[in-house]
């Protein structure tokens, strides 16, 4: 495997991983009347590559399941990350800089 992909894995892993420990710490602060984590910031996990994770996290211990902005953002991130992943190996392969 080409050393930018484990690199490139690593990263989605660890970020991955941090935006679900923000969520089950949030839900946690939640239960024990503590400073909340922003919304934002569990978005800008998802930004940064976390989506899968979080929005799981989210569904398994029920954290912020009723909010719109979640249930259907988080998604949409996510498929909008896929569209921007394909149309840049899509550009790639057809300019040949890509081999199959």
């Amino acid at each position: 495997m080409h050393p930018i992909v484990k690199i490139l894995l690593c990263y989605l892993a660890a970020v991955n991983l941090l935006g679900a420990c923000a969520v089950f710490l949030d839900k946690w602060k939640a239960k024990h009347g503590r400073r909340r984590i922003r919304e934002r910031t569990l978005f800008l996990y998802c930004w940064l590559g976390g989506c899968p994770l979080t929005y799981a996290a989210m569904k398994l211990c029920r954290h912020k399941t009723l909010h719109r902005s979640f249930m259907w953002g988080i998604p949409a991130i996510f498929i909008l990350q896929i569209a921007i992943i394909f149309g840049i190996l899509y550009l790639l392969y057809s300019k040949g800089v890509l081999p199959l």
